[in-house]
């Protein structure tokens, strides 16, 4: 089965990854609900439009779409793909994260995970969340942030890994309706594949109904992440 790479797909290649019809696709296509192009006639659609497109998904599906959305990428989440407790070590969490803007919130996050020896180049990786938050914001309604690079940059890593940040108030990061954001998640991965499994994995996380204010209520991060452990164990129950 076909998996994110560097070339583009046609319409059966879509359609398999997809767990649709070739009709489907097309059709989806050409009602503009999928990024394409027709080449010769035939339908191609490049690999990191599909994956924005799915990124999309993600962060407009309800918990329900959220739980199918990532039956479809299981099939192709690579073996080696680690869990959400697993890419969070307890000393990627700051509790409280000092910062007060959307840009120290970027830089002091990034900058937790190079002291860690998790990231080798933090600026490069700074410049690329601040990049992808002016394109499109990440924050969500619920008062939290699932910042990310457009496209991973492995690297700039040794392995795929997690950081957290939790303010102590508040900040304007872009949120819908001006709702200020207060949990920051840093998702860094190797390849978009991955990436799309975990964004889909931590999004189901933070979408169950008392996670984000249970979180808030964490005095430490030895307590932080054995909230998100218990957590995360429990949408497989």
């Amino acid at each position: 089965m076909q998996t994110m790479s560097d070339e583009d797909f046609d319409l059966q290649s879509l359609a398999t990854y997809l767990h649709l019809t070739p009709a489907q696709v097309e059709r989806m296509a050409n009602r503009e609900q999928l990024p394409g192009r027709r080449v010769g006639g035939q339908w191609k659609f490049s690999t990191s439009e599909i994956h924005h497109w799915w990124e999309d998904r993600i962060g407009l599906s309800t918990p329900t779409e959220l739980e199918q959305v990532e039956r479809v990428l299981d099939t192709t989440r690579p073996a080696d793909t680690p869990g959400i407790a697993a890419l969070l070590q307890p000393a990627a969490i700051a509790i409280p994260l000092q910062a007060r803007t959307r840009n120290s919130v970027i830089e002091r996050i990034c900058a937790l995970s190079a002291d860690l020896g998790l990231m080798w180049e933090p600026d490069k990786m700074v410049e690329a969340i601040k990049n992808r938050e002016s394109l499109h914001p990440t924050a969500l309604e619920n008062g939290v942030a699932l910042l990310h690079p457009r496209r991973p940059i492995p690297s700039s890593m040794n392995e795929p890994f997690l950081a957290l940040g939790v303010t102590s108030s508040g900040i304007p990061f872009g949120g819908p309706r001006g709702v200020l954001t207060d949990i920051f998640f840093l998702i860094a991965s190797s390849d978009e594949q991955r990436h799309l499994c975990v964004l889909a994995r931590l999004s189901r996380l933070i979408g169950v109904p008392d996670f984000p204010d249970r979180l808030r209520a964490c005095e430490d991060n030895r307590a932080a992440w054995t909230l998100i452990r218990d957590a995360d164990a429990k949408l497989d129950g």
